[in-house]
């Protein structure tokens, strides 16, 4: 097999997931075939973002005509992947070998393997996507920026999460939760643009008949939001092209000038690392929501965010190639088909359980019953998630400088949550023991798991 240089089985094993072959283990097998090779070259990788941001991410390979060509074009197109979908960027310059450019080019194209990439880059930064080749020295410098998020508790104030199966609001008063609540809703399935914006202003309401007065809304929200604008997120894939960018886009623009107060809206993942960051007291979070989707989200040794994307939801975990696919990109091998509900849809007919009829979140749930009994078929799905998550985690802390891991949402709630946190302590354990004493994970009170950011979210604007 041409990529079995990054095929490696792992010792900890996913009981219903028997082929998963991890990428952190396939990339240190790789990078330990490179330090064994004294013909290996120097590559360079550089996002380029909005208003000239750049990262830059420098390793080394194989060199061209080497036996392991194909694991190299599958490492670097994997890497590419996975860079895009934690940084951002419109255009990725490649520093190295010609050859891996141009199969990077072939496949980051209109047409080519990651059409969906492209396209969704394109909406968000608004600028054609495009592949240089350059050499390694000529890569440019990295230009980053961070900025500090939230921690705003002065006031009366109200949060929400907005979640592909429910609507989580909180009303906050001077740090304190007066009211909380779930809303059950399926708004990735309506196509017309008022049913969002009518169900979100019913809960603001709702949320504000609990408070004397309101000085200002935060919101969380899965997807990628630019100055309050809705660049891409799947809530809203259902709505028309055509209609995406003047309904869709400026909607919390519009909420916010209808309530005339301080209104912010983050990605749901930054606001998990926020929320970790507050309750914890730390910084140096990636903050991991399992719900409809996977969101994550990163605080720095500061407690700032970096203004990359964090869609991690996108970002490659396993090298088989007869890995799930991603429903929505239908790439394979994606963090969404292991850490979210879908993963749990997938994995519980491989535990022997007859799913109802229905969505996904009602799936869940009855999977979380049968776990409440001991159901020994519904705690394989927990702890095959677990395993996973912790050979993600590995793979994460190459590519984040963090400390704590911050393990909430949906699907970790009840025993679900324990087993998904010990078998991820187990791998990293027994696979990567350099991770243990660096790496903190944390499993949050069953409130905060459900209602956290929402609470978390009230506290992004500032007032005044």
């Amino acid at each position: 097999m041409p990529n079995e240089l990054l095929l490696r089985a792992p010792s900890v094993e996913p009981s219903l997931d028997a082929g998963f072959r991890p990428i952190a283990l396939g990339n240190r097998a790789y990078r330990a075939a490179v330090v064994a090779e004294p013909r290996r070259v120097p590559l360079a990788i550089a996002l380029e973002r909005s208003e000239g941001l750049v990262t830059v991410y420098r390793t080394e390979v194989l060199p061209p005509g080497h036996a392991h060509d194909a694991a190299t074009e599958r490492y670097v197109e994997r890497l590419v992947k996975f860079l895009l979908w934690q940084v951002g960027g419109w255009r990725v310059i490649v520093g190295g070998p010609k050859e891996i450019a141009d199969a990077i080019r072939q496949a980051y194209r209109r047409g080519g393997a990651r059409a969906f990439d492209v396209a969704l880059m394109e909406r968000v930064y608004e600028r054609p996507f495009e592949v240089r080749s350059v050499s390694a020295d000529q890569v440019p410098a990295a230009r980053e920026a961070a900025v500090a998020l939230g921690g705003h508790l002065d006031g009366c104030r109200i949060g929400f999460d907005l979640g592909a199966s429910d609507y989580k609001l909180a009303a906050v008063r001077e740090g304190e939760a007066v009211f909380t609540t779930e809303i059950p809703w399926d708004p990735k399935n309506e196509a017309d643009p008022d049913f969002h914006y009518h169900r979100i202003s019913e809960g603001l309401r709702l949320a504000a008949s609990h408070l004397p007065r309101v000085d200002a809304i935060g919101g969380s929200s899965a997807g990628i939001y630019i100055d309050n604008k809705v660049m891409v997120a799947s809530l809203f894939r259902a709505v028309p092209a055509d209609l995406f960018p003047t309904r869709v886009k400026p909607l919390f623009l519009r909420l916010r000038e209808e309530w005339g107060v301080p209104f912010e809206v983050a990605n749901d993942g930054d606001v998990t690392a926020l929320a970790g960051a507050m309750a914890l007291k730390v910084n140096g979070v990636l903050g991991v929501a399992m719900g409809s989707s996977q969101a994550v989200g990163f605080l720095d040794r500061e407690g700032r965010i970096t203004g990359w994307l964090n869609e991690l939801a996108f970002a490659p975990v396993d090298y088989r190639p007869d890995a799930p696919a991603d429903e929505w990109s239908g790439d394979l091998g994606c963090g969404v088909q292991y850490f979210s509900q879908q993963a749990v849809v997938r994995l519980a007919p491989l535990a022997g359980i007859a799913l109802p009829p229905g969505h996904p979140a009602e799936q869940l749930k009855h999977v979380q019953e049968l776990l409440a009994q001991s159901d020994r078929r519904a705690q394989s799905v927990f702890e095959t998630i677990g395993v996973c998550l912790g050979y993600a985690l590995a793979q994460y802390a190459d590519m984040y400088d963090l400390r704590h891991v911050l393990i909430l949402g949906r699907v970790t709630s009840g025993a679900g949550g324990d087993l998904i946190v010990g078998q991820a302590r187990e791998v990293l354990n027994r696979e990567f023991p350099e991770l243990t004493d660096r790496l903190a994970l944390h499993l949050p009170d069953e409130k905060s798991k459900r209602v956290g950011q929402a609470v978390a979210a009230a506290s992004l604007p500032r007032l005044g």
